[in-house]
């Protein structure tokens, strides 16, 4: 694992020491996590404007489909799960 040293401003610092305290020692996981959200939003940012760019053509050549698996569940189209409700009883409250 590398070691950074990274210089942030009086305001940022306040508001981390605020969601992540140095006595819990929570603070590197919390930055580590924060990066890890920003380089992989960056990345999807990348990806999208390429597929703006350049656009995936609508039709698929047999040369595409070798080697495909049809019996895969993970090519096939995912069925959106609908989630069921739980019901309160009567008198029950949500804490």
């Amino acid at each position: 694992m590398k070691r950074m040293l990274v210089e942030i401003d009086d305001r940022s610092a306040r508001d981390l020491e605020r969601v992540a305290p140095t006595r819990e020692r929570k603070r590197a996981e919390f930055i580590r996590l924060a990066i890890r959200r920003a380089i992989d939003l960056a990345l999807d940012r990348s990806t999208r404007e390429a597929y703006r760019r350049s656009p995936v053509s609508d039709e698929i050549a047999a040369s595409d489909l070798e080697g495909w698996d049809e019996r895969n569940a993970l090519a096939s189209h995912a069925r959106p799960q609908v989630k069921a409700r739980r019901r309160r009883g009567p008198g029950r409250r949500v804490a």
